[in-house]
């Protein structure tokens, strides 16, 4: 008997969002089977060489995706395509409620999973709540970046740690956690850098868990 084909995966469409410094490059990549969720995935420090091609970033978007989110990557305000200059975390903010207001506007009826990996991470928590995300999913999480008068989200909401992680200490996101968001599911990944070098599946892994339990979506196997 032939083995069943692989299901190939839907392409990714171009498309240019409307931001508030000017347009967003953005990815937008339907499921195959697709469930009434968007998931908006934010990358990482646009100073730093973050692009929403990153391969934490591919991987979260991808996970959801799978199990039938339609999933948009973009690229903050000054990277790649996207108009505007960097701002410090506060414009990137506004980029992303941007983003998902777009999203809100193809898809009105669907519930948002907000995600983002390092900088993208920070930006996701801080607008999380005046959103009304229905969850949240931040990897590598600095939490020096939250703001100051931060609205903690009350979704659903996974936090990713690798326990090698050089560049965010594990014990601030968990001393942090404990003060301030105890019920946030807390995944840390054994050897896991920040970047998660040869740790994607496993981060994959625990997003799609992650995804099925609290989220509600389901495998297209």
């Amino acid at each position: 008997m032939s083995a069943t084909p692989a299901k190939r995966a839907v392409p990714a469409e171009r498309v240019a969002i409307p931001g508030p410094a000017g347009a967003l490059e953005a990815l937008v990549e339907e499921a195959q089977a697709p469930a009434p969720v968007v998931a908006v995935v934010c990358h990482p420090h646009p100073l730093h060489g973050g692009t929403m091609t990153n391969k934490v970033v591919h991987t979260v978007g991808r996970a959801l995706n799978r199990l039938g989110a339609m999933t948009i990557r973009f690229n903050f305000r000054g990277v790649g395509e996207s108009a505007g200059t960097y701002a410090h975390g506060i414009g990137e903010r506004e980029d992303a409620v941007a983003v998902v207001e777009w999203a809100r506007s193809v898809r009105p009826d669907a519930r948002l999973v907000l995600a983002g990996f390092s900088f993208g991470a920070a930006v996701a928590v801080s607008v999380a709540a005046r959103l009304d995300a229905a969850a949240l999913v931040s990897v590598a999480l600095p939490v020096e970046r939250l703001p100051a008068d931060l609205v903690l989200p009350t979704c659903p909401w996974l936090v990713v740690h690798g326990s090698e992680d050089e560049i965010v200490a594990l014990d601030d996101v968990r001393r942090w956690l404990e003060r301030q968001a105890a019920d946030a599911r807390f995944a840390v990944i054994e050897g896991a850098t920040h970047f998660f070098h040869g740790k994607l599946t496993v981060l994959a892994d625990a997003v799609a868990a992650f995804a099925r339990d609290d989220v509600g979506l389901g495998s297209l196997a």
